[in-house]
């Protein structure tokens, strides 16, 4: 099926990484500004099947930069219909991935892609290659589809003027969602799409919990689920309501178990503390817990500066990628931000202390009106002693949160303390969670609100 192809293709290559020492060059990534990739479903008369075009610079032309993208793919079918687009255009990301040498990460306007210098010496130095491989498998594994033509978009000025377009369009995609609760609905779904680079990941895709990816709804999950029901994404039980307010279900559990082998066993989908939902690496934002305030900031991926905690999205986003459950650091996608149920068991938006202005402009109608002036951006504060006096005189509601801890006054010894003594205090209390958030050097281990209770305290003269 690929013999014209001078690299291997393959389900093999998914979760490959290329190195920027190793990549002949890149399109899209963090450091250009715009770019897309979409997918649109066409009358069966307007598309040309097996057409493959290039606007701007091919891959023959291009050296080791960035460069801007747009993938736009039009496809045709009787049983085509809008409501595919966006499981089709999800595809991408899968299909890019088999080519040998062919890095594809994220998606929609954060799609990053590298191809390595050894795949371009075997041959791979045109885009047309690549749309020859996406037609073949969009047309074997995707039957429904009659037609289809791939245009491959490097010219910036071309790439600008369809970007404005593409955001329309998943605007129209993500709205079309909203409205529908968790509790109108039986069943949600399961995308184990990413799992090639975080094995024990899967996203739990509800009416009110969009994928971390940003890119799949729970109406996409269903049409997904529908025309390919063997394939990544799958329909879930909903199950009993174990906790309606940190949103866990019996039926996301078992299936997590199932699609994860059972390396998560449970998940609470509506709190960044406990059981938090797992994220791969294709999230487009992090909410991350602030400790010294109490609170949470969001930081996203096309957020170039420093976190208010000192931290760059790509620290932050280590902390938490890899399919883990990490308490405190919680991949997320812009659309669950606007849910009614976004963080509900932490607070939800009245915990939110900081968030970078381009953010808090995208999600801003979704926030209460008594609480969105409230949230510093960084224009406000870079750092925690500024952001904590942003907060108080703002009066943001997680100032209720700060109470001064109860410090026991222990009675002055009327002798000198030996080097080696007991500490014995009346009644040890209970710790509450400790957060250690990585800094350059080590760790910083902050404990809120804590008594320490220990048997025996010994003070050694370091030797230097």
């Amino acid at each position: 099926m690929f013999e014209d192809i001078p690299v291997d293709v393959g389900v093999i290559y998914e979760g490959q990484r290329i190195r920027w020492a190793d990549a002949h060059m890149e399109l899209g990534g963090p450091r250009i500004d715009r770019k897309f990739e979409l997918v649109r479903a066409k009358p069966l008369e307007e598309v040309k099947d097996g057409e493959i075009k290039v606007i701007g610079p091919d891959i023959k032309d291009m050296k080791q930069q960035s460069y801007p993208l747009g993938i736009f793919i039009e496809v045709a079918g009787k049983e085509i219909e809008e409501e595919l687009e966006g499981v089709i255009e999800r595809r991408i990301h899968e299909y890019c991935n088999y080519i040998e040498g062919l890095m594809h990460v994220n998606q929609r306007y954060d799609v990053w892609l590298r191809l390595s210098e050894k795949s371009y010496k075997k041959g791979l130095d045109t885009f047309t290659l690549i749309g020859k491989v996406l037609y073949r498998l969009y047309k074997t594994e995707l039957p429904i589809i009659e037609k289809i033509q791939v245009t491959f978009i490097t010219d910036k000025a071309r790439v600008d003027e369809m970007y404005e377009m593409a955001m329309k369009v998943y605007e129209e995609r993500d709205a079309r969602a909203r409205g529908l609760r968790d509790e109108d609905v039986e069943e949600f779904y399961a995308c184990n799409l990413c799992q090639s680079f975080a094995p024990t990941h899967s996203c739990v895709i509800t009416p009110q919990r969009y994928a971390n990816c940003g890119a799949i709804s729970w109406f996409d999950g269903r049409a997904a689920a529908r025309v390919d029901p063997k394939g990544s994404i799958v329909k879930m039980p909903k199950g009993e309501c174990l906790d309606p307010v940190k949103g866990e279900y019996a039926g996301a559990n078992e299936s997590l178990k199932r699609n994860t082998m059972g390396a998560i066993m449970r998940v609470q989908l509506y709190t960044a503390f406990g059981y938090p939902h797992t994220s791969c690496g294709c999230f487009e934002a992090t909410a991350f817990y602030i400790p010294e305030v109490d609170g949470f900031g969001i930081v996203h991926r096309g957020f170039k500066e420093t976190a208010v905690n000192g931290l760059t999205f790509s620290a932050i986003a280590d902390s938490t990628a890899g399919g883990r459950q990490v308490d405190g650091f919680h991949g997320i996608s812009f659309e669950y931000m606007r849910s009614p149920k976004f963080l509900q068991a932490d607070g939800g938006w009245s915990r939110i202390v900081w968030m970078p202005e381009t953010a808090k402009e995208r999600v801003g109608d979704f926030i209460a009106k008594d609480v969105v002036d409230k949230i510093a951006t960084e224009e406000d504060a870079t750092n925690i002693e500024k952001l904590a006096a942003f907060l108080r005189d703002k009066g943001h509601p997680v100032l209720d949160r700060w109470k001064a801890p109860t410090v026991e006054v222990m009675p002055k010894p009327k002798v000198a303390i030996p080097a080696e003594t007991m500490v014995r205090p009346e009644a040890p209390v209970p710790m509450p969670l400790i957060t250690a958030a990585p800094i350059a050097g080590g760790f910083k281990i902050i404990f809120k609100d804590a008594k320490i209770v220990a048997k025996k305290v010994r003070i050694v003269r370091s030797e230097k």
